[in-house]
């Protein structure tokens, strides 16, 4: 993928061990009284801050965006797929479905971290939180699509992170909603189904980013589709079944088979065109 020398996004938030910084002004005297008067009282001081507002003259303190030096090429990497991926949807938005795209965060974490969908660890693998509206990626996810997977290549990762940004914009179009509105109205089995249509539907997303992330900015480079083909093929639930448990159960299955993930990513990057992507009204998945 041709990414080096591009612009990085700005809505990234780097928690990893030494990175994360916080900025802010502080507390403001009011907030300082309060404390004071907590500490007095035996009481909490942060929970009659937030009683009283922060006291009116304390100042939030935010995760300061970064995107990496210069030792911090996989973080820089991933940051200038984000900013793709936001050139693309906002113009998709605004050209295809008359509205505003609102660009979610990407979080890089070591580890764990904790978000408004819970605990995560590296274990958990790459992820969209509709919650705070975050994706959250530790970036050692790439050495098990190497290694594990045997999935190797930068636009494997891109594909990742397309795909996850696809999740946001399926919350954007109110399509998760629809789909979370069915748990525990339909069978287990059911309910399998409409997450495994969701899931190809955000490969199919992340198709369309590419075909227009490559029209607008040339970024394909030979072997590059393969090698999110690749990806795509390595994290189908039958492979993973049979890796894991020996045989497959296609009941169980909530992402999708290496074919339908391959394939509905595929029609993605050839059409570019959103209204070929209704996954839940496809007959043949």
């Amino acid at each position: 993928m041709r990414w080096q020398g591009r612009k990085g996004s700005q809505n990234v938030e780097d928690r990893r061990s030494g990175r994360a910084k916080k900025v802010g002004t502080g507390l403001g005297l009011g907030s300082i009284v309060i404390i004071i008067i907590a500490l007095l009282m035996g009481e909490n001081p942060a929970q009659m801050l937030q009683q009283f507002g922060g006291g009116g003259q304390a100042q939030t303190q935010q995760t300061q965006t970064t995107t990496g030096g210069d030792s911090d090429e996989l973080g820089q990497f991933v940051s200038v797929v984000l900013a793709e991926t936001e050139e693309v949807w906002n113009k998709l938005f605004r050209e295809q479905l008359g509205r505003k795209y609102q660009e979610p965060t990407l979080v890089l974490f070591d580890g764990k971290t904790t978000s408004a969908c819970g605990y995560a660890s590296a274990a958990t693998g790459p992820f969209y939180c509709p919650g705070d509206r975050k994706l959250y990626i530790d970036l050692s996810f790439y050495r098990q699509l190497k290694e594990r997977f045997k999935a190797p290549g930068d636009f494997a990762m891109a594909y990742v992170v397309a795909h996850e940004v696809a999740h946001h914009v399926q919350y954007l179009l109110g399509i998760t909603r629809q789909v979370d509105s069915q748990r525990g109205r339909v069978s287990k089995t059911a309910y399998n189904d409409l997450s495994v249509r969701l899931e190809l539907q955000a490969d199919f997303l992340a198709g369309v980013w590419a075909h227009h992330a490559h029209r607008m900015n040339n970024i394909l480079e030979e072997g590059d589709i393969e090698e999110a083909l690749n990806a795509a093929h390595a994290i189908g639930d039958d492979r993973i079944q049979m890796e894991t448990r020996g045989y497959v159960v296609p009941d169980s299955f909530t992402h999708g088979t290496s074919e339908q993930r391959m394939r509905w990513f595929t029609k993605g990057v050839k059409s570019g065109n959103l209204n070929e992507g209704d996954t839940f009204a496809a007959t043949n998945l």
